[in-house]
């Protein structure tokens, strides 16, 4: 599966458009993470824990998306976009999203 941010597909032409594909995933921290993450803010320096964490949900999302992809029949995902929202204090939702496509 081809995977661009782009509008094309360099040396490949777009011959149908099968429409838009998403994948999402909701993560909440842990009381772990959040205790290590508290020592960090002491002394400074990268969270690593929720580096961590927020990348595992981009993948879970972006993964999902190509199987909506893929069930299309797709050969890419043109203009991908990924989206972050909280759903609470402890909460976000990682969105993948993009425009399923055939190509030539």
């Amino acid at each position: 599966m081809i995977l661009t941010n782009t509008d094309t597909v360099p040396g490949r032409e777009v011959v149908e458009i099968l429409g838009v594909v998403k994948g999402n995933t909701v993560r909440a921290r842990n009381i772990g993470r959040d205790i290590l993450a508290l020592l960090k803010n002491v002394v400074g320096g990268e969270i690593e824990e929720y580096t961590k964490l927020i990348a595992e949900a981009r993948e879970q999302a972006l993964d999902r998306m190509i199987v909506q992809a893929e069930e299309l029949g797709a050969d890419a995902v043109i203009n991908l976009r990924f989206s972050t929202s909280y759903i609470m204090s402890s909460a976000s939702e990682i969105l993948a999203y993009g425009t399923a496509v055939k190509l030539r």
